[in-house]
């Protein structure tokens, strides 16, 4: 099984080392001051949950590592690609919602800072300044729609529900970042509401198909973890 999951890990990996990445995490500088200190203090307390609900996983269950680390370079590598969308913009998958299935979303916010944090000074793929605002919408709210999506649905059918958590936390994370720049930069003519539905609009067209692809790709990793990471599992549940 530990076998299984370096091979996995080792191909993500390998998978994650893009060209050039200029998806939509929000860039280096773009917004404002003011809303880069709300975002920063915004995650403080998420942050400080989800380190120590990691810290109490890590403990009880050292298996878990090789999980974990398999979980972060399926985000890096889903989050790092990028397809170009208009106005010369792009977009990219988030990855985060099958993590949040596995490890429940308060994990996902350090899994997605750490990941971020890679790209940001690694990559130029989104920045310091903007890290609060791209964790809240990546790695905070999108996991937690996620979630709730799947406990919603699992009972139904798991491995839709899996596929449609992946799908619609993917879309939620667009929702969020349209919405963040709506409210640092509004529409002169239509105010805030009007910059945040053109800001959805630039996206929607790739990135609906985009979600749709990564709910189908997160359905195929669960599968995998549910068949060859049963004990690992057991000890999350048991959380």
């Amino acid at each position: 099984m530990k076998k299984s999951i370096f091979i996995i890990y080792a191909l993500l990996l390998s998978l994650a080392i893009p060209h050039n990445a200029y998806a939509m995490h929000i860039s280096e500088g773009y917004l404002p001051l003011n809303w880069s200190i709300f975002y920063f203090v915004l995650i403080l307390p998420f942050l400080f949950l989800s380190i120590k609900k990691l810290r109490k996983l890590t403990t009880k269950n050292k298996e878990i590592k090789m999980l974990l680390g398999l979980m972060a370079a399926f985000v890096f590598m889903m989050s790092a690609l990028k397809i170009p969308s208009v106005t010369g913009s792009c977009s990219h998958p988030t990855g985060t919602g099958i993590g949040a299935v596995v490890f429940g979303p308060v994990v996902m916010t350090i899994i997605s800072l750490v990941v971020l944090l890679f790209q940001a000074l690694l990559l130029a793929h989104g920045g310091i300044t903007t890290l609060g605002a791209n964790l809240f919408s990546m790695g905070i709210v999108g996991p937690f729609v996620a979630f709730g999506i799947y406990k919603l649905l699992k009972g139904k059918n798991e491995l839709l529900a899996v596929g449609l958590a992946a799908a619609l936390g993917d879309l939620t994370t667009y929702v969020i970042t349209s919405i963040q720049l709506g409210l640092a930069f509004p529409s002169s003519t239509g105010g805030i509401a009007f910059a945040v539905v053109k800001f959805m609009g630039i996206f929607a067209v790739t990135q609906i198909p985009l979600a749709i692809v990564e709910g189908i790709i997160s359905v195929v990793i669960y599968d995998f973890i549910k068949k060859h990471c049963k004990e690992e599992l057991l000890g999350i549940m048991e959380e």
